[in-house]
């Protein structure tokens, strides 16, 4: 039975599906629009969501936590705090949204966008 059991694997194990949620946050911070499955987009908006709400706060030990959630990324912990969080300084949560596409190519795979909010 799957009693109280939340989120997905995603067919991995779990240092497998830490290092998939880590390299997806990275490139969507990065580019802040990236195409993916829809069931790792749900699962990559809260992982996201938090980094962003703890980037608000703009102190040192919100920025060696997401560091040490992104797997020591330099580049993109500057980023979620110098542009990305200060544009949500007003809002209370939801930063991103997911589109589905539906099937695209030969996979017969459903397909969504995930993208920062404006």
């Amino acid at each position: 039975m799957k009693h109280n059991k939340k989120g997905r694997t995603l067919g991995r194990k779990k240092g497998q599906r830490t290092a998939l949620l880590r390299a997806l946050a990275r490139s969507l911070v990065m580019h802040e629009k990236i195409t993916t499955t829809i069931a790792r987009a749900k699962e990559l908006r809260p992982f996201v969501e938090q980094l962003v709400t703890k980037a608000k706060k703009g102190d040192i030990n919100s920025r060696r936590l997401i560091s040490r959630r992104l797997g020591g990324s330099a580049d993109t912990v500057a980023k979620l705090h110098a542009t990305i969080a200060p544009r949500y300084a007003a809002r209370a949560g939801g930063y991103t949204r997911i589109i589905k596409l539906g099937p695209v190519g030969k996979r017969m795979v459903d397909s969504a966008v995930i993208e920062f909010v404006q």
